[in-house]
């Protein structure tokens, strides 16, 4: 079987997660009734226009689905955990390891594989055509276009207020507080801080995704990076996905990606838009949060578990990050 367009690839996964919808007013909740433990995907929409979706579930079988979707539309979100495969037409298996991401797509054919036991954490935002063309261009149309990016080409990291956006949809949606007003609101927010980058003339997030460009090391000297440079830092990024939770040094990071020390970490901040330390403890909160709503262990064992020696430590920084304590996300959730 071959999907034909987005809303027929999300009720696909859906039938595959074995979920059932539950209307929640100004949301759709899907759930394994049989299987609550599975997770949840909560759904919000403005049909034809945009969607924002919220999944934490863990597959309960292996599946793929195969895609040929002529729409034109634009994704972006955060994947907080999960690692997913997928292959386009003509081009090897790749896969997606958690990060920020931005996709302008359209005719796009290929498959995308699910295993079984894996855990996905995250939130997307889609922005259709329709959007684009009939309520941004025509009220602001210097805004936000399809031919301001590579088409079908996978951006790795999103401007940082965009970021900041995204956590506070997450925890409006946590507290039920999330109307369609204020979701409207924050869609146009996040069209107003991508056309904002995009137009840059050349120092915006998404150039330098494409052209490698230079990067500054010490006062006054800089260097330019290489592809070579940039496998290493990717390299280094797959290596903190995996050991998050007791991340290597600098030093050592460095000679497992054979990357000197500055140039790995001026090269991560400018590829990633966030420093080594900060990317470790993004995906360390996303950690804490996916326990907190799906298990029952205390904030002192969930500390320890995402590499914390003291739950004050977890707390404090966990609050910075969603703006709720450990104990007002458990119970939100």
């Amino acid at each position: 079987m071959t999907v034909t367009s987005s809303k027929a690839f999300r009720e696909e996964v859906i039938r595959q997660l074995h979920f059932q919808p539950s209307d929640r007013g100004h949301c759709t909740l899907f759930r394994d009734l049989s299987a609550p433990e599975n997770g949840y995907f909560l759904f919000y929409s403005r049909p034809g226009y945009y969607e924002l979706g919220i999944a934490d579930y863990t597959v309960p079988k292996d599946f793929q689905i195969r895609f040929d979707n002529p729409e034109a539309m634009i994704r972006f979100g955060i994947v907080y955990e999960g690692r997913t495969k997928f292959q386009l037409k003509n081009q090897q298996v790749s896969s997606f390891t958690p990060s920020s991401f931005f996709v302008a797509e359209k005719n796009l054919k290929g498959k995308q594989i699910w295993h079984r036991g894996q855990h996905f954490h995250g939130t997307e935002i889609t922005l259709h055509e329709a959007y684009l063309s009939q309520v941004i261009s025509e009220s602001f149309p210097e805004a936000l276009c399809m031919e301001d990016f590579k088409m079908n080409h996978t951006y790795h990291y999103l401007p940082l207020p965009v970021i900041s956006v995204i956590h506070q949809l997450n925890s409006l949606s946590a507290s039920g507080r999330l109307t369609p007003l204020y979701l409207e609101s924050k869609i146009l927010e996040c069209t107003a801080l991508l056309s904002e980058e995009i137009k840059k003339p050349k120092d915006n997030v998404f150039a330098h995704q494409i052209d490698y460009g230079t990067i500054q090391i010490g006062a006054g000297r800089t260097c330019r990076l290489t592809a070579s440079d940039i496998q290493s830092i990717q390299k280094a990024h797959d290596i903190l996905t995996e050991q998050a939770v007791h991340p290597p040094t600098i030093e050592k990071l460095s000679r497992m990606v054979f990357l000197n020390q500055q140039k790995l970490k001026a090269g991560f901040a400018k590829q990633y838009h966030m420093g080594i330390g900060e990317y470790t403890t993004s995906l360390r909160m996303a950690m804490g949060a996916s326990l907190l709503s799906s298990t029952d262990l205390s904030v002192s064992d969930i500390a320890k578990k995402t590499g914390y020696r003291y739950s004050g430590n977890f707390s404090k920084m966990f609050k910075k990050y969603y703006g709720v304590s450990p104990l007002e996300y458990r119970r939100h959730h």
